[in-house]
C-alpha cells in the first residue's frame, strides 16, 4: 500500500491509527506523571493527543499549529508513486539535499520547518521547566527535533506513527535525547509493520 503526502492536509486518524494512539496511551499511563499534553493541531495528531490526555487523567491538550507537518505544496495529497509524474519540478526538490529550497506551491523548506517546529519545542520547555511532557506530532517535525538535539546525526530513517521520543531540555537551551523510537507498546499488537511515519523529508 502506497501512503499518501498529508503534509498540512488535516486528514482523520485511521482506525489503525487510533488503535496505536490507544497503545501509546496506555503505555504513557503507566509512567511518570504528565503535566500537559501539546499538539499539531491537524486532527491526525490531536485525536491522539486527547486519547492520551484522557487516559493519563484527563490532561488539557495544548494546540500549536507550529508542531503541523512540513508543507508539502503540490505534493500533498498525491501518493509517493505519483510525485515523480504528477508534479517533477516539486518532487526535485522534495529529493534535494539543500535545506532551504522551498516545495513549489506553497510548500516549506526543510531550514523552514526546522525553525518553526524547534521554536515551538523550546518555548514548551522553557514553559514547563521540571514537568514532563507529552508531545504529540509528525515524522518530518520529530525528525528536525532531533537534529536540533544531535546535529551531527541528521536523521534519515522512517518515524513509526506513535514511537516514543524522550527529550530532555536544559536551563542553556541544550537538548538530549533520551530515548528513541520506542515502540515496544506495539509490541504484540498487530500494528507495529503499519506504523509508517513518512520518509527522510516529510511525515
Amino acid at each position: 500500500m502506497e501512503w499518501p503526502n498529508s503534509g498540512h492536509l488535516d486528514v482523520e486518524l485511521s482506525d489503525v491509527g487510533r488503535r496505536q494512539a490507544a497503545a501509546v496511551a496506555a503505555r504513557l499511563s503507566k509512567e511518570p506523571k504528565v503535566s500537559v499534553v501539546y499538539s499539531s493541531d491537524l486532527k491526525r495528531a490531536l485525536e491522539t493527543a486527547q486519547t492520551v490526555a484522557t487516559i493519563c487523567g484527563g490532561l488539557e491538550v495544548i494546540q500549536d499549529p507550529d508542531l503541523r507537518e512540513r508543507h508539502l505544496g503540490d505534493l500533498q495529497g498525491l501518493v509517493y508513486g505519483e510525485l515523480a509524474t504528477a508534479c517533477p519540478e516539486a518532487y526535485k526538490v522534495f529529493l534535494s539535499n539543500r535545506t532551504d529550497q522551498e516545495i513549489p506551491g506553497g510548500g516549506e523548506s526543510l531550514d523552514q520547518l526546522y525553525e518553526r517546529c524547534t521554536s515551538a519545542l523550546q518555548r514548551t520547555g522553557d514553559k514547563h521547566r521540571g514537568e514532563r511532557v507529552v508531545v504529540v506530532t509528525h515524522g518530518g517535525v520529530i525528525r528536525a527535533l532531533r537534529e536540533r538535539a544531535s546535529p551531527r546525526k541528521r536523521s534519515f530513517e522512517k518515524v513509526l506513527n506513535t514511537s516514543v521520543n524522550t527529550f530532555h531540555l536544559y536551563e542553556n537551551e541544550k537538548w538530549v535525547i533520551e530515548s528513541w523510537g520506542d515502540v515496544g507498546h506495539l509490541r504484540g499488537t498487530g500494528f507495529l509493520k503499519t506504523g509508517f511515519g513518512g520518509d527522510k523529508n516529510s511525515g
